[in-house]
């Protein structure tokens, strides 16, 4: 196994964020990618993460390779690439070792050990969106940053021509609200009038720091459902995230 990385931040930012919902995880590679599929703790949040052979510029891997790493110690290491840095990943089977290369201005190599986790494969449910929205990452980020202001939780509702986020405290409350324009894509089911559910702010900022990958950010969501969060590059990046909806006492 061989794999150089010639845009470190794919693979940096992208364990970076990871990091912060989970920390051992299970990676998968194949002839076509590398993937991490990744459940938090708390059964909250799922990580769907994909970085496309085609990201690479070199990707040599003969038939499955799975191995499994603490991502914290992943993350210390990648967080040393700069941005011209190449980064090459090689295993070490002999020793159980990830070798990680750092390929710039200086050659500097890590060896991170490999872990064991006897988890089960985590299958990625299938799931029914009513509501899409597909907007700028960094106006849906500041929304969620007004909405923190005054709760934890925040509502997003949709009925396929505005989309809604709304947050409300013991004391105060806050609204944003966008209408469908050649900014923002709104959709819904025509055989829905609108969707709602209610999910954790804490959470949310998480996996709003994705907008760090691409400039627009993919919502799917549904009345009292999980939120699927995505950012992707074409032919190179997927970075998906599906959040439960939290119950609504109203």
């Amino acid at each position: 196994m061989r794999l150089v990385l010639s845009e470190p931040r794919f693979l940096k930012e992208s364990v970076s964020i990871l990091s912060e919902l989970v920390n051992d995880v299970k990676i998968k590679l194949d002839a076509d990618k590398l993937e991490i599929v990744a459940m938090d703790p708390a059964n909250v949040a799922m990580i769907v993460f994909r970085l496309l052979n085609s990201a690479f510029a070199e990707y040599d891997i003969k038939g499955v390779e799975v191995i499994s790493v603490n991502l914290e110690s992943l993350k210390q290491v990648l967080s040393r690439a700069k941005p011209n840095d190449n980064i090459v990943l090689e295993l070490d089977e002999e020793k159980n070792r990830l070798k990680i290369g750092l390929r710039g201005e200086s050659k500097r190599n890590f060896n991170l050990g490999l872990i064991d986790i006897h988890e089960k494969e985590q299958k990625v449910p299938e799931l029914d969106f009513s509501g899409s929205v597909e907007m700028s990452n960094v106006v849906f980020n500041e929304a969620v940053e007004d909405m923190d202001i005054v709760a934890d939780t925040v509502s997003l509702s949709t009925d396929g021509n505005s989309f809604l986020i709304e947050a409300a405290g013991n004391t105060h409350d806050a609204k944003v609200s966008f209408n469908k324009s050649e900014n923002i894509s709104i959709a819904l089911s025509e055989d829905k009038e609108n969707v709602k559910a209610k999910y954790s702010i804490v959470y949310l900022k998480k996996i709003l720091k994705g907008g760090k990958l691409a400039d627009k950010v993919f919502l799917k969501l549904g009345q009292d459902y999980p939120l699927q969060i995505e950012y992707k590059v074409t032919d190179k990046l997927h970075f998906r995230t599906l959040l439960a909806p939290r119950v609504s006492n109203d």
